[in-house]
């Protein structure tokens, strides 16, 4: 069994170097796609369009999101996944060869274990989501059995696919994760996006619902840990493996551990609860005008881009674990009840003024 996982393995170092080798000048795009993959784009800027265009879409988006990155942190807790950029020096499947000198880049140094990627898992359950609802939409009954319907169809899932190539090359090109890894998380990522179609409550849920699944989540995942860690597995080992053999410390970030993502998620999760049983978003509600849900998106994607500009101090981990919940929680707060509150309160004042 490890001969053939280091064998797997092997294929995937030889993939990324020559990746690198051979399409090094595509290095900006790979970095690019890499970053476009992360879920903080989702809560900032797919969530705040979409919520305010169509509010169920925007919800199930921070469904599917919350719960596969929960799944994701628990699946690499169990598989003890590799990754590339430290595997390589490790490994002794090329005792009698030399190792491939693969690269390294800012976004390379992730600190969690590798299986199943994370950015694969995320952009393929965020995409299916989009996808599969745009479709619903924007296709009627009739409409779907026509040439037409045919069409549209191959050219979303053309793109959908076109999204998970390249999420899935950039994340092998720049060394994070091997091939299996990606392609798990596709797999994955996809069967939590269907799930999540065939569920309904989460568009009624309570705040109770939303505050009770949060501590759920939490305490299921500080539960493994605490578990684990009691019967003598290290499940911060992969910390000690970025610290030994990313080429440059910052490129290490508190933000990439397993805990921080865990915090960020239940945060968000949290906050959109909040946010759905305000008071402010229930008077918001009275207005629905083309008028009123642009100037809430574009209110909210301007605020929440310099919202996002900040960044917790990581000097304290515990301080930063907690921050980090609050600023993901105020993210969707602010976008479900407080802005389009006040642009409501702000379109309702200059109308008044008009009839006067």
């Amino acid at each position: 069994m490890e001969a053939a996982m280091d064998a797997l393995q092997g294929f995937g170092v030889s993939t990324t170097d020559y990746l690198q080798t051979n399409y090094k000048d595509a290095q900006g795009l790979f970095l690019w796609v890499s970053w476009a993959a992360d879920l903080r784009n989702t809560f900032f800027i797919f969530f705040p369009i979409w919520f305010h265009l169509r509010e169920s879409v925007g919800i199930k988006l921070i469904w599917v999101a919350v719960v596969g990155d929960w799944l994701n942190l628990v699946f690499k807790w169990i598989l003890f996944g590799e990754r590339p950029y430290w595997w390589v020096h490790e490994t002794p499947y090329y005792s009698n060869t030399h190792a491939p000198q693969i690269e390294q880049y800012p976004m390379t140094c992730e600190t969690g274990p590798g299986s199943p990627s994370g950015h694969a898992m995320g952009a393929a359950s965020v995409y299916y989501t989009l996808v599969t609802s745009i479709l619903a939409i924007t296709l009627s009954k009739k409409m779907r059995s026509s040439s037409l319907g045919l069409y549209v169809k191959i050219a979303m899932w053309a793109f959908f696919w076109a999204v998970q190539v390249c999420v899935c090359l950039s994340r092998v090109f720049i060394a994070a994760h091997f091939p299996h890894q990606v392609i798990c998380g596709v797999i994955s990522g996809m069967i939590v996006a269907e799930a999540f179609n065939r569920t309904q409550w989460i568009y009624e849920a309570s705040m109770k619902k939303y505050f009770y699944t949060t501590l759920f989540l939490l305490s299921f995942a500080v539960g493994l840990y605490l578990l684990l860690k009691a019967l003598g597995v290290d499940l911060l080992w992969t910390l000690e493996k970025a610290e030994r053999w990313c080429v440059k410390p910052e490129w290490v970030h508190i933000d990439s551990t397993p805990f921080a993502s865990l915090l960020r998620n239940m945060g968000t999760l949290f906050g959109l609860g909040l946010g759905l049983h305000s008071p402010l978003n229930a008077e918001s509600k009275k207005s629905s005008s083309a008028l009123f849900r642009m100037g809430c998106i574009v209110s909210s994607l301007l605020l929440l881009h310099l919202f996002d500009s900040f960044r917790p101090p990581t000097h304290t981990a515990a301080l930063f674990y907690l921050l980090s919940f609050c600023k993901s929680a105020t993210a969707p707060l602010v976008t479900v009840s407080i802005i389009p509150y006040c642009v409501s309160g702000a379109l309702s004042s200059v109308q008044g003024k008009k009839h006067l």
